[in-house]
């Protein structure tokens, strides 16, 4: 079965596995990467990177573009999207991966922004989800507008927790999918661990 959201932007992409790298060091080639360096600048030791710390590498390098900074609630849920290894951080390669899922809604959003004034609207919000193919009733519409909308007008930041959700819920439910039926069954514990986890 095709899952929503099956293509678009978003797609996992594994980053190679890193061996020998030294703690809070780049690996070869990644000093010739332009994003490695506003990365090792707010990176600790350990050569990860918070919350906190992505915020303001977001920020510096551009990602945000001319929208303000990301908030600390959604740069929390950028790195549980990539945060293979559950340690509340993200290193240099889901650093990279978020660069290019980010960048793609980006584009994705500013191609539905036509008055360019950083916002879009909730029918702009489901042509933009279409095209990333997500397939969602009007209610899912409704129930993600109530959330990620001020007045009819969603903002990039709430654009990005949006797709961040749907993407983390997406790839749960193809893991839970086995058959690939489009039907799953949750225990509650289960399904309380999905949630919260994103």
């Amino acid at each position: 079965m095709a899952y929503p959201g099956g293509g678009g932007y978003y797609q996992q992409q594994q980053a190679p596995q890193q061996y020998g790298m030294a703690p809070g060091g780049p690996a070869y080639g990644q000093a010739q990467d332009p994003l490695y360096g506003y990365f090792a600048a707010v990176a600790g030791q350990d050569g990860q990177i918070d919350a906190e710390e992505l915020q303001r590498c977001l920020t510096q390098s551009g990602f945000s573009g001319g929208y303000k900074p990301f908030n600390m609630e959604t740069c929390r849920l950028m790195i549980s999207m990539l945060d293979r290894d559950m340690s509340g951080k993200m290193g240099f390669n889901e650093f990279k991966e978020l660069g290019a899922v980010l960048g793609g809604w980006k584009q994705n959003f500013m191609a539905f922004d036509n008055d360019r004034s950083g916002t879009i609207e909730i029918p702009e919000l489901q042509r933009s989800l279409e095209s990333m193919m997500f397939r969602l009733s009007p209610l899912a519409i409704n129930a993600i507008a109530r959330k990620y909308s001020n007045q009819g007008k969603i903002t990039f930041d709430d654009y990005v927790a949006c797709c961040v959700k749907l993407r983390a819920l997406t790839e749960t439910f193809r893991r839970k999918d086995a058959a690939q039926q489009g039907v799953v069954s949750f225990s509650y514990d289960d399904f309380i661990q999905c949630v919260m986890s994103i």
